[in-house]
């Protein structure tokens, strides 16, 4: 008893409590810092794939940039890349189309906002948090996928499939072909069919329903996608799909995008920073690829294309010019068998080209085909799918479009494999572009832009003061209160508020974590929620002061409302974690603030008042205290 009545009266925290709330004041003090010093306007040059900048590209860099008479204020060559600071954004868009104009097809050219942190910070890896679209300014597109032509695509991947197995099985058919969001295969009797449903349930049971029609003259087996394959294959468009998007992203330099699927079969992609507009919508909704063929020498394509039937085996294309050919339709290899895609300039004829590699099961098909049609002539088609939604009779309806123009046919001079030339295109742009997504990977569904918003700079920075304007009209708001109710002690709340607003600070920028105006909402919500606990908690000592002296009841009121405290804050933090694991973009951006601010709040209001009190009255003959 006489030891408790000690522990009581002393009001004293071992010497590791307070160095343990100095040091974790200082790291939250440091890494605060680099969020006061702002950002410089920058362009980021980084190299396209295959190739590596010099001594020699960092020379012709900065000759560029000094002829055109631009003021840098620093530039950094470091992980094979340029990081070029300006003073102003007007230098800063001038420098980005000279370097593009110099560099071409060679790099990557990105504007930028580069953090103004001092060396000495960026040496401890102290970094400002990233900012999110709706403070920094750029685009917001919400894209919807085609799920039908997904499924559409699906059935197509599938006929050779089902012919090759049928053929290994030696049952023969007539033909197989997609009708009516189905496969048909056709038989020759009764009898075969009866041999090909057999194969087929071995085979394909799984994924398809099968039936069969044998009222038919040609009896056939209709193979129908499995509800549960469907799913399976509109989720992998959409997973598809948000690879390619960050694939294409990273192609075009933005730096912290924000892709993310929303629903069943949407896509919200945030470009912090972008001012191109036109062309980031451009490469985003692209479904471009490619597709090599052999020509078909036998037939007329100009009889073909009069009459509409082509020699069997082959299929009616059209140059861009509008001259008809005729094509095999086997397909030797496509866009998904591209691994690397450059574009330059032919030394020969002075036109556009891209440089294409293969992988590897691409290259053997390559080789094998060459290797039997030496001076015969393949053709590079290039498909465009997209999805436009037009209004016919006062009713909105989507239409896919589909565009396959023969930009190239060359004889084969002889054999190659993985890596050779396209050429024929119409400009370097269209090089540039072709090769960027041919890199990025073709869209496993075409897609449309359904909705599109641009945050502008300007407004960005507006709702950057509007936010620190909430955060210190509300911190401030919080100070008044807390000194007029509680007096000294208020005061020492408010010491405790401002530190847990800097741990906050320091917290989301080690974490590298992107700021977003709900993001400064859970901020301002924390600012007020932080001081619950000091409120409890001077309460239950004004409530103890009644019946017990004032070192115990400093006592008392710390131990005492601690349960009450950790309850109330507990369930809070699961509320926000709940938010966190279910909810999209702006919601998550709340809940990583707020929970942060729940934990931090835990740590200053009672470890840090609690540490200050004590240095004030702690050990002391206390007859009175301001509260």
């Amino acid at each position: 008893m006489f030891q408790a009545q000690q522990k009581i009266i002393a009001n004293q925290y071992p010497a590791w409590k307070y160095l343990l709330l100095i040091v974790i004041t200082v790291i939250g003090l440091t890494y605060a810092m680099p969020n006061l010093f702002g950002d410089d306007p920058a362009v980021q040059v980084s190299p396209a794939k295959s190739v590596e900048f010099n001594a020699d590209t960092q020379l012709q860099v900065e000759n560029v940039l000094q002829q055109a008479g631009l003021k840098v204020k620093s530039s950094v060559f470091e992980g094979g890349k340029f990081l070029i600071r300006f003073n102003d954004t007007e230098d800063q868009l001038k420098a980005k189309s000279l370097l593009k104009e110099a560099l071409g097809r060679q790099a990557v050219v990105a504007l930028n906002l580069a953090p103004a942190t001092p060396g000495f910070l960026q040496g401890i890896s102290a970094e400002p948090m990233y900012l999110g679209l709706d403070l920094r300014g750029g685009v917001h597109f919400l894209m919807d996928v085609d799920m039908e032509a997904a499924v559409a695509k699906a059935y197509l991947r599938y006929v050779d499939e089902i012919k090759g197995s049928l053929r290994a099985e030696k049952v023969r058919y007539i033909s197989v072909e997609v009708e009516n969001e189905a496969l048909e295969i056709q038989f020759k009797d009764l009898e075969t069919l009866q041999a090909g449903l057999v194969s087929l349930n071995q085979e394909y049971a799984n994924r398809f329903t099968i039936t069969s029609d044998e009222t038919t003259s040609a009896p056939k087996a209709i193979l129908k996608l499995s509800q549960t394959t469907i799913a399976e294959t509109q989720k992998y468009a959409l997973q598809q799909n948000i690879t390619t998007l960050r694939n294409r992203i990273n192609e075009l330099g933005v730096a912290e995008p924000v892709i993310q699927q929303q629903g069943d079969r949407r896509i919200v992609v945030q470009l912090p920073g972008v001012q191109d507009t036109a062309r980031a919508k451009e490469i985003l909704g692209a479904t471009a690829t490619l597709e090599f063929r052999l020509v078909e020498e036998n037939g007329d394509p100009y009889r073909a294309e009069k009459t509409g039937y082509a020699p069997n085996g082959s299929i009616i294309y059209k140059f861009r010019d509008g001259r008809p050919i005729l094509l095999k339709r086997r397909i030797i290899v496509s866009g998904e068998n591209v691994i690397n895609a450059q574009s330059g300039i032919d030394p020969q004829q002075g036109s556009a080209m891209v440089n294409v590699t293969l992988d590897g099961a691409g290259g053997r098909k390559m080789l094998a085909t060459t290797k039997e049609n030496v001076g015969n002539r393949m053709a590079v088609v290039y498909i465009e799918n997209r999805v436009e939604t037009v209004e016919e009779n006062g009713v909105k309806v989507k239409k896919r479009i589909t565009n396959k123009d023969v930009i190239n046919a060359a004889v084969i001079r002889g054999q190659f494999a993985n890596r050779f030339q396209i050429t024929g295109l119409d400009s370097p742009q269209e090089a540039q572009d072709l090769a960027l997504l041919l890199r990025a990977g073709a869209l496993a569904a075409p897609m449309e832009i359904v909705e599109e918003r641009t945050v502008g700079p300007s407004l960005g920075q507006d709702n950057i003061n509007q936010g620190f304007m909430s955060v210190v009209v509300g911190f401030l708001l919080v100070l008044v209160i807390m000194a007029w109710r509680y007096k000294v002690f208020g005061m020492v709340a408010n010491v405790a508020l401002l530190l847990n607003l800097v741990i906050i600070v320091a917290v989301l920028s080690m974490l590298q974590a992107t700021l977003t105006l709900p993001g400064i909402a859970g901020i301002v919500l924390t600012v007020g929620m932080a001081v619950d606990a000091n409120v409890l908690i001077f309460e239950r000592i004004r409530e103890e002061m009644k019946n017990s002296s004032i070192q115990s009841a400093i006592y008392a009121g710390y131990e005492k409302a601690f349960v009450t405290i950790a309850d109330a804050n507990i369930t809070t933090l699961l509320a926000a974690v709940v938010l966190f694991s279910f909810g999209t973009g702006p919601i998550k951006g709340f809940a990583i603030t707020l929970s942060i601010g729940i934990i931090t709040s835990m740590f200053t209001a009672i470890l840090g008042t609690r540490a200050i009190i004590n240095l004030l009255y702690g050990n002391k003959r206390v007859e009175k205290i301001s509260i």
